[in-house]
């Protein structure tokens, strides 16, 4: 018999991935996509998860979400249909809540077909603070965590006098603007903020505009949460029209961003990661080198660490359960603890808010001391300029969070 919350034969574990996979961030879903896959054939290649009635592979399925909250709703209720009891997504915080509701609804409704949230990638502090879910893990550092990082960094800059802060108009763009504005008070009151600006998400296609306002703007450094081709078009809009100064981004380290801003981005293009792909140890440099072997398009360049560690943290809760039963292995995930190449990380169960280091690291030339890897074959990769340890970078909470019984 099949256990409580996982109505499936003792075939593989399914895990489904929603995600936009058509659309203007096609390739950023495609992107999660691969990563993930790599996780799974790692799993799948020591022989899967073992279980007391033998081993399970995972399986892992994709469903189009198409950029749209409404499509993610529909592709989680034919997941579950299909089987799926555990779900994968990350790329906006708006679907995110979306999901964490229904999820929350369904699990309460339907015990019987209760499902999982692994988010990767969905950084609205919220979700784990006010709206935090039993049912929801965050593997990614939320947006207040990396603003933190980046910060670390800006505060040094003693010539920086003029900000911009630009981004997304949903939740997670908000957030990153409003951290933003709290810690330039805190840590540098003296910097002027000549910008304070949120443009509809994956709509706009000439960035010129706002080029040319931040550039009118006087201002020396942009700060921006902006990802995909919302990012990628910004900073190329902005080097033709002449800004030279620093962008201060969460996502400007793969997905077009270094080729399309160029030299310009020499030194003046900094972003936040849980890894990055010039971290010098041996470790992370087999794990880089061994994705290029899996992935070797110059396109398919972008590995994330925290994805990895998400998917050795649910065989490890699985296999600690002892049972793909839903809330036995949510009990056991939360006291994920895992490592993969050198990086670690650890759940705090309070919240579901993964724990573990942050990097900042600056665009320049492969080639150059401590950029052996350059990013996308465009030459250009990053060189880590600061390590904040997890017990640094980890943030208090405010949930409150209610528990099945």
């Amino acid at each position: 018999m099949a256990a409580p919350g996982f109505a499936q034969p003792a075939g593989p574990i399914r895990l489904a991935l929603i995600e936009s996979m058509s659309g203007p961030f096609a390739n950023t879903g495609e992107a999660v996509f691969r990563n993930l896959l790599w996780a799974v054939e790692r799993v799948n290649a020591r022989g899967g998860v073992k279980l007391p009635g033998g081993a399970r592979f995972l399986q892992l399925d994709r469903y189009d979400s198409k950029g749209q909250n409404e499509e993610a709703l529909s592709a989680l209720r034919a997941a579950m249909d299909d089987g799926a009891r555990i779900v994968l997504q990350g790329n906006s915080s708006a679907t995110a809540a979306a999901l964490i509701d229904a999820i929350e609804k369904n699990n309460e409704r339907d015990p019987a077909r209760r499902v999982l949230f692994l988010n990767y990638s969905a950084v609205d502090p919220a979700l784990t603070n006010e709206r935090c879910s039993f049912w929801h893990f965050r593997f990614d550092a939320h947006a207040d965590m990396r603003v933190t990082a980046l910060m670390d960094v800006l505060k040094d800059d003693k010539a920086l006098q003029r900000v911009y802060l630009f981004g997304q108009d949903y939740s997670f763009g908000q957030a990153v603007l409003r951290e933003s504005r709290r810690q330039l008070g805190v840590l540098r009151p003296d910097v002027k903020i000549v910008g304070d600006e949120l443009h509809p998400m994956g709509r706009v296609k000439d960035f010129a505009p706002y080029a040319s306002k931040i550039l009118a703007s006087g201002a020396q450094a942009v700060i921006t949460g902006n990802w995909g081709n919302d990012l990628t078009l910004l900073v190329k809009a902005a080097r033709e029209a002449g800004f030279n100064g620093t962008f201060y981004t969460f996502y400007g380290n793969a997905l077009g961003a270094p080729a399309a801003i160029g030299d310009a981005g020499i030194g003046r293009v900094i972003a936040v990661a849980d890894w990055l792909p010039n971290v010098q140890t041996p470790q992370s440099e087999a794990f880089y080198r061994s994705f290029r072997e899996r992935f070797p398009k110059a396109a398919d360049d972008y590995v994330h660490m925290r994805m990895q560690l998400m998917i050795e943290a649910l065989a490890q809760a699985i296999e600690r359960a002892g049972s793909v039963d839903t809330v036995a292995v949510a009990r056991a995930l939360e006291k994920a603890n895992v490592t993969l190449s050198g990086q670690s990380g650890h759940m705090r169960a309070a919240d579901h808010q993964f724990q573990q280091s942050l990097v900042v690291g600056v665009m320049d030339k492969q080639g150059t001391p401590g950029v052996k890897f350059d990013v996308e074959g465009s030459g250009y990769g990053f060189r880590v300029v600061k390590t904040i340890p997890a017990s640094r970078a980890e943030m208090p909470t405010s949930c409150r969070m209610s528990r099945p019984d």
